[in-house]
Protein backbone atom coordinates (compact mmCIF):
# COMPACT_ATOMS: atom_id res chain seq x y z
CA UNK A 1 0.00 0.00 0.00
CA UNK A 2 1.49 3.37 -0.89
CA UNK A 3 -0.09 5.32 1.76
CA UNK A 4 1.26 2.85 4.55
CA UNK A 5 4.78 2.56 2.98
CA UNK A 6 4.45 6.48 3.06
CA UNK A 7 3.59 7.14 6.70
CA UNK A 8 6.08 4.73 7.71
CA UNK A 9 9.03 7.03 5.52
CA UNK A 10 7.54 10.00 7.04
CA UNK A 11 7.76 8.22 11.04
CA UNK A 12 11.48 7.19 10.17
CA UNK A 13 12.04 10.29 8.73
CA UNK A 14 11.23 12.28 11.72
CA UNK A 15 12.29 9.69 14.13
CA UNK A 16 15.88 10.00 12.74
CA UNK A 17 15.62 14.02 12.92
CA UNK A 18 14.61 14.17 16.11
CA UNK A 19 17.59 11.70 17.81
CA UNK A 20 20.16 14.00 15.97
CA UNK A 21 18.50 17.34 17.49
CA UNK A 22 17.76 15.59 20.94
CA UNK A 23 20.85 13.71 21.35
CA UNK A 24 23.04 16.95 20.28
CA UNK A 25 21.26 19.04 22.95
CA UNK A 26 21.47 16.27 25.87
CA UNK A 27 25.24 15.30 24.69
CA UNK A 28 25.79 19.03 25.19
CA UNK A 29 24.36 19.91 28.39
CA UNK A 30 25.78 16.58 30.13
CA UNK A 31 29.14 17.42 28.69
CA UNK A 32 29.53 13.93 27.27
CA UNK A 33 31.15 14.35 24.34
CA UNK A 34 34.78 13.84 24.83
CA UNK A 35 35.87 14.90 21.32
CA UNK A 36 33.55 17.41 19.54
CA UNK A 37 32.46 16.64 15.69
CA UNK A 38 34.39 18.98 13.18
CA UNK A 39 32.49 22.09 12.31
CA UNK A 40 32.16 20.89 8.59
CA UNK A 41 30.48 16.93 9.79
CA UNK A 42 28.20 19.19 12.62
CA UNK A 43 26.90 21.39 9.27
CA UNK A 44 26.25 18.28 7.40
CA UNK A 45 24.07 16.50 10.04
CA UNK A 46 22.09 19.66 10.62
CA UNK A 47 21.50 19.84 6.82
CA UNK A 48 20.74 16.58 6.65
CA UNK A 49 17.90 17.01 9.65
CA UNK A 50 16.78 19.84 8.21
CA UNK A 51 16.31 18.52 4.64
CA UNK A 52 14.71 15.40 6.17
CA UNK A 53 12.11 17.59 8.54
CA UNK A 54 11.61 19.56 5.10
CA UNK A 55 10.82 16.17 3.61
CA UNK A 56 8.42 14.60 6.27
CA UNK A 57 6.86 17.74 6.30
CA UNK A 58 6.32 17.58 2.17
CA UNK A 59 5.10 13.58 2.65
CA UNK A 60 3.05 14.26 5.54
CA UNK A 61 1.33 17.08 3.30
CA UNK A 62 1.18 14.25 0.62
CA UNK A 63 -0.01 11.58 2.57
CA UNK A 64 -3.14 14.58 3.76
CA UNK A 65 -4.37 15.03 0.03
CA UNK A 66 -4.32 11.60 -0.86
CA UNK A 67 -6.30 10.91 2.01
CA UNK A 68 -8.78 14.20 1.82
CA UNK A 69 -9.21 13.17 -1.79
CA UNK A 70 -9.93 9.68 -1.58
CA UNK A 71 -12.85 10.86 1.63
CA UNK A 72 -14.05 13.36 -0.78
CA UNK A 73 -14.64 10.94 -3.45
CA UNK A 74 -16.22 8.19 -0.94
CA UNK A 75 -18.54 10.89 0.01
CA UNK A 76 -19.62 11.48 -3.57
CA UNK A 77 -20.19 8.28 -3.82
CA UNK A 78 -22.20 8.01 -0.99
CA UNK A 79 -24.67 10.77 -1.85
CA UNK A 80 -24.69 8.94 -5.49
CA UNK A 81 -26.30 5.91 -4.26
CA UNK A 82 -28.63 7.71 -1.28
CA UNK A 83 -29.63 9.54 -4.56
CA UNK A 84 -30.03 6.36 -6.39
CA UNK A 85 -31.53 4.69 -3.49
CA UNK A 86 -34.38 7.40 -3.32
CA UNK A 87 -35.27 7.34 -7.15
CA UNK A 88 -35.47 3.48 -6.58
CA UNK A 89 -37.76 3.83 -4.12
CA UNK A 90 -39.90 6.55 -5.75
CA UNK A 91 -39.97 4.53 -9.15
CA UNK A 92 -41.10 1.09 -7.27
CA UNK A 93 -43.75 3.61 -5.27
CA UNK A 94 -44.91 4.64 -8.58
CA UNK A 95 -45.15 1.52 -9.99
CA UNK A 96 -47.39 0.16 -7.40
CA UNK A 97 -49.74 2.88 -7.13
CA UNK A 98 -49.31 3.83 -4.03
CA UNK A 99 -50.80 6.51 -2.34
CA UNK A 100 -49.08 9.15 -0.20
CA UNK A 101 -49.80 7.65 2.98
CA UNK A 102 -49.13 3.92 1.82
CA UNK A 103 -45.24 5.95 0.63
CA UNK A 104 -44.85 7.00 3.81
CA UNK A 105 -45.53 4.07 5.56
CA UNK A 106 -43.45 2.06 2.96
CA UNK A 107 -40.70 4.39 3.43
CA UNK A 108 -40.94 3.35 7.70
CA UNK A 109 -40.60 0.19 7.20
CA UNK A 110 -38.17 -0.28 4.79
CA UNK A 111 -36.06 1.94 7.58
CA UNK A 112 -36.86 -0.31 10.06
CA UNK A 113 -39.43 1.34 12.08
CA UNK A 114 -42.24 -1.32 14.22
CA UNK A 115 -45.92 -0.83 13.34
CA UNK A 116 -46.02 0.90 16.70
CA UNK A 117 -43.59 3.56 15.95
CA UNK A 118 -44.91 4.44 12.24
CA UNK A 119 -48.02 4.63 13.98
CA UNK A 120 -47.11 7.04 16.85
CA UNK A 121 -45.28 9.28 14.12
CA UNK A 122 -48.27 9.85 11.01
CA UNK A 123 -51.10 10.00 14.26
CA UNK A 124 -52.67 6.75 12.95
CA UNK A 125 -53.27 3.65 14.51
CA UNK A 126 -51.30 0.55 14.90
CA UNK A 127 -54.16 -1.32 13.36
CA UNK A 128 -54.28 1.33 10.00
CA UNK A 129 -50.67 0.73 9.71
CA UNK A 130 -51.43 -2.77 9.25
CA UNK A 131 -54.33 -2.51 7.11
CA UNK A 132 -51.33 -0.14 4.65
CA UNK A 133 -48.57 -2.32 5.05
CA UNK A 134 -50.67 -5.24 4.12
CA UNK A 135 -51.77 -2.99 0.96
CA UNK A 136 -48.18 -2.34 0.16
CA UNK A 137 -47.24 -5.66 0.75
CA UNK A 138 -50.18 -7.22 -2.10
CA UNK A 139 -49.42 -4.33 -4.28
CA UNK A 140 -45.78 -5.00 -4.33
CA UNK A 141 -46.02 -8.73 -5.01
CA UNK A 142 -44.49 -9.79 -1.71
CA UNK A 143 -45.45 -11.69 1.46
CA UNK A 144 -43.62 -9.48 4.31
CA UNK A 145 -40.99 -6.68 5.39
CA UNK A 146 -37.85 -8.78 4.39
CA UNK A 147 -39.45 -9.54 0.83
CA UNK A 148 -40.02 -5.72 0.37
CA UNK A 149 -36.50 -5.19 1.47
CA UNK A 150 -34.57 -7.84 -0.94
CA UNK A 151 -36.45 -6.51 -3.70
CA UNK A 152 -34.18 -2.96 -3.49
CA UNK A 153 -31.19 -4.72 -2.85
CA UNK A 154 -31.59 -6.96 -5.23
CA UNK A 155 -32.18 -3.71 -7.59
CA UNK A 156 -29.27 -1.90 -5.52
CA UNK A 157 -26.71 -4.78 -6.21
CA UNK A 158 -27.70 -5.37 -10.21
CA UNK A 159 -25.09 -7.04 -12.24
CA UNK A 160 -22.55 -3.88 -12.17
CA UNK A 161 -21.79 -4.85 -8.17
CA UNK A 162 -21.56 -9.09 -8.44
CA UNK A 163 -18.37 -10.67 -10.35
CA UNK A 164 -18.76 -11.32 -13.96
CA UNK A 165 -17.97 -15.52 -14.28
CA UNK A 166 -17.19 -15.71 -17.89
CA UNK A 167 -17.16 -19.88 -16.94
CA UNK A 168 -19.31 -21.70 -14.43
CA UNK A 169 -17.70 -23.05 -12.19
CA UNK A 170 -16.94 -26.74 -12.91
CA UNK A 171 -18.01 -29.12 -10.35
CA UNK A 172 -15.33 -31.06 -8.77
CA UNK A 173 -13.90 -34.32 -9.39
CA UNK A 174 -14.29 -36.81 -6.31
CA UNK A 175 -12.13 -40.13 -5.51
Amino acid sequence: MPNTSLVITIVIIQAVCAVFFVSDIVLSVLGIRAHPISWQTREFLEIGAALGLILGVVLGWVAFRRTWARTHRAEQQLRAASGAFMELLEEHFDDWSLTPAERDVALFSIKGLSVADIAALRGTSEGTVKAQTNAIYRKAGVSGRPQLLSLFIEDLMGDGLLPQQTNPPRPRATG
